[in-house]
């Protein structure tokens, strides 16, 4: 009998959610993504220390020895998620996600300039555009921001995504892809309502669910990436889905079973389902952000979570500047 990560792979893109290359090694998934708490974490790590060591001292060696550390800290944290992405690529045959500064979550035109930033050393590394993924926050700005890198031909993938409203002013932006976050979502109507979820009835599911099935429906392009799983029940689920980023450990779990699988989300079922096709302005994505208090508090937690990762990232990064003596 075939695994279930093998079952998997046959309806849906499998992607690894991390930063270990030891972990991307062993699963072979088609893509991996990245965000600032796996980075940081990352960065930590004994066996990863060389590729920082090392893009401390070219970003020293370029900025020259009068510098302030702070200066070279900069230019190296800047770097630092394409030095992991470049690895990455070695690894996975398809795309890597690399993500823009939380910190620009609300500033399309800064979002903008770093995405460009961004893709410009991947450029300069000779990595085809087909490889890489911008990952923005699906703030009404970052998806204003998206938009326009889109039509420069850079690929985006939205995060933090919680509600519908996101999902389709994305959508009508043609964003790539979209990560909507289930285990997230089942998070907040756990404490909510204080009550866990199982199979179908998680909240989780249902959010992604729903958004394939609208994307699917209305015929609209942008893959739909399920993430942040925290059992894994909810990526069976979600069988079916266009791409799912799984964590190591769940992979480990899919690897270890062997029931059979069939496909949860498919375009015929799509049709069945009932959600009219809607104009996002952003009059109304405010409107429907507001009414949606998961959504809401969700999108400000992830923001500042990630935003508090890169901080420290900026001081472990700063730390190890002055252990190297540079």
């Amino acid at each position: 009998m075939k695994t279930l990560l093998d079952q998997l792979r046959q309806y849906t893109t499998v992607v690894a959610d991390t930063g270990d290359f030891a972990a991307m090694e062993k699963f072979k998934p088609t893509d991996a993504t990245t965000n600032p708490s796996l980075i940081t974490a990352a960065a930590q790590m004994p066996q990863y220390q060389p590729l920082v060591d090392d893009v401390l001292k070219v970003a020293r060696q370029e900025l020259g020895a009068t510098a302030s550390p702070e200066t070279v800290v900069q230019l190296a944290f800047q770097r630092l998620a394409v030095a992991f992405g470049l690895k990455i690529l070695k690894i996975v045959p398809g795309r890597v996600s690399t993500e823009v500064d939380a910190r620009l979550s609300y500033d399309t035109q800064a979002t903008i300039k770093q995405a460009r930033a961004i893709i410009a050393q991947y450029d300069q590394a000779g990595v085809g555009r087909e490889h890489v993924l911008i990952k923005i926050a699906s703030t009404w700005e970052g998806i204003q921001a998206a938009e326009v890198l889109e039509k420069d031909g850079i690929h985006c993938n939205l995060t933090l995504l919680f509600g519908l409203h996101q999902a389709i002013a994305c959508a009508q932006a043609k964003v790539t892809l979209i990560s909507p976050f289930v285990g997230r979502i089942l998070d907040w109507y756990k404490k909510d309502q204080g009550r866990d979820f199982v199979g179908a009835e998680d909240p989780g599911v249902q959010s992604v669910t729903r958004i394939y099935n609208y994307y699917k429906k209305w015929g609209y392009k942008t893959q739909v990436m399920g993430a942040s799983f925290r059992n894994l029940g909810e990526i069976l689920e979600l069988a079916g889905c266009d791409l799912l980023t799984i964590s190591p450990q769940l992979l480990a779990e899919l690897e270890a079973g062997t029931t059979e699988l069939k496909p949860k989300l498919t375009p015929e079922n799509a049709q069945k389902t009932s959600d009219p096709q809607v104009t996002m302005t952003k009059e109304l994505f405010d409107q429907q952000h507001s009414a949606d208090r998961m959504a809401k508090e969700k999108l400000a937690e992830g923001i500042e979570g990630f935003s508090a990762a890169l901080v420290k990232l900026e001081g472990l990064l700063k730390d190890r500047l002055s252990t190297l003596g540079l």
